[in-house]
């Protein structure tokens, strides 16, 4: 069986993989929502190949990336992350990963779910774009980007933001003809 998929995916075994299994499906789950916008932001100026590919290590440097243990991390803790092979090594992505994990906390003890707050900015639903054209920001993610830094959120520019909204299936960017369309 053939099966028709977005162009970047088959790029590696692993993109085809992520493309198929996770990209662009609907996530709901408020751990997993922060999980990927720190991995977003992780892939600010990278390939997100590399980012997918060191995501266990990165997870596992992070403390699975629990916000409640992130929160903690103090200035001792972000230099032996600075010495982990698994992290990116640059010291403003690593202590955004700590701020976002305050940030998140407090949204968390305002609103309750982070979950209803990022799906509320599509109305609960998944924008459907048409497929026919390569974009990397919309009216959408630019709200959605200045809100979670009104809120704290580093490394949540528009164009991350965008990526985000496609990885966690607030967006549908699938390419016509491809299978998850």
């Amino acid at each position: 069986m053939n099966i028709q998929r977005c162009k970047w995916a088959n790029s590696s075994d692993l993109m085809r993989k992520y493309h198929d299994e996770v990209w662009g499906v609907p996530v709901h789950d408020d751990q997993e929502l922060f999980e990927m916008l720190i991995l977003e932001g992780k892939s600010c100026g990278l390939s997100w190949e590399l980012i997918w590919k060191r995501r266990e290590g990165i997870k596992a440097a992070f403390d699975d990336l629990k916000p409640e243990i992130l929160a903690t991390y103090d200035d001792q803790k972000v230099d032996e992350l600075m010495k982990n092979s698994f992290v990116i090594k640059h010291r403003p992505k690593i202590e955004a990963v700590v701020q976002n994990a305050k940030a998140y906390l407090q949204l968390k003890e305002s609103i309750g779910s982070f979950c209803d707050f990022l799906w509320s900015y599509t109305d609960f639903k998944t924008i459907k774009n048409d497929g026919k054209q390569y974009i990397t920001r919309n009216a959408v993610s630019d709200k959605l980007s200045k809100d979670l830094k009104k809120l704290g959120f580093k490394f949540v520019g528009s164009t991350i933001i965008y990526s985000f909204m496609q990885a966690v299936g607030m967006i549908n960017d699938h390419e016509i003809g491809c299978n998850k369309r």
